[in-house]
């Protein structure tokens, strides 16, 4: 039997977990963290543990743990950087598809449950074969950084052309 190691993985599964909130702490660097863009209730972080590369998650900017706790402002912003991310993925990426999911509370799953965040999901036909499937292990072809250097100048041009559109 082959076997495929994932080490970047294992620093998430068994690594501490930092003090206060990791989302809260990423808006301090934002370069650093990886953030894609920033918008007046939300910013778009590239997930540094990605189910498949490009995977984004669309936050907001205040501590809240709930989804019934944003404002309508806020609720509004939210899914347009998230429609923003999405085209981004389309036209940097090339997704053939796209999962959007919301883990509210460490019952539903949420690995970080205490700051709400969406989760956008690039696909590819494909992307879940028998090593996904068998292995337990995914391939991301790309290293964060270039994903980054790909992603934050084509978003901040989608959100420029979205924001003066409306």
């Amino acid at each position: 039997m082959q076997r495929l190691w994932a080490p970047w993985r294992m620093a998430y599964v068994t690594g501490e977990r930092p003090e206060g909130c990791v989302f809260c702490d990423a808006r301090k660097q934002p370069v650093e963290s990886h953030i894609l863009y920033q918008s007046e209730h939300c910013f778009a972080i590239l997930n540094r543990f990605p189910y498949n590369n490009g995977h984004t998650m669309v936050v907001p900017n205040e501590h809240l743990d709930d989804l019934l706790q944003l404002s309508q402002e806020q609720l509004e912003d939210m899914m347009d950087l998230a429609q923003g991310v999405v085209e981004a993925l389309k036209a940097c990426m090339r997704a053939e598809g796209i999962n959007l999911g919301m883990n509210v509370g460490q019952v539903a799953g949420a690995g970080i449950d205490d700051h709400l965040h969406l989760h956008v999901v690039p696909r590819w036909q494909g992307d879940t074969n028998f090593l996904t499937a068998i292995g337990e292990t995914r391939v991301v072809p790309q290293a964060l950084g270039a994903c980054f250097a790909t992603m934050e100048p084509a978003l901040r041009e989608i959100m420029k052309r979205r924001r003066a559109g409306s």
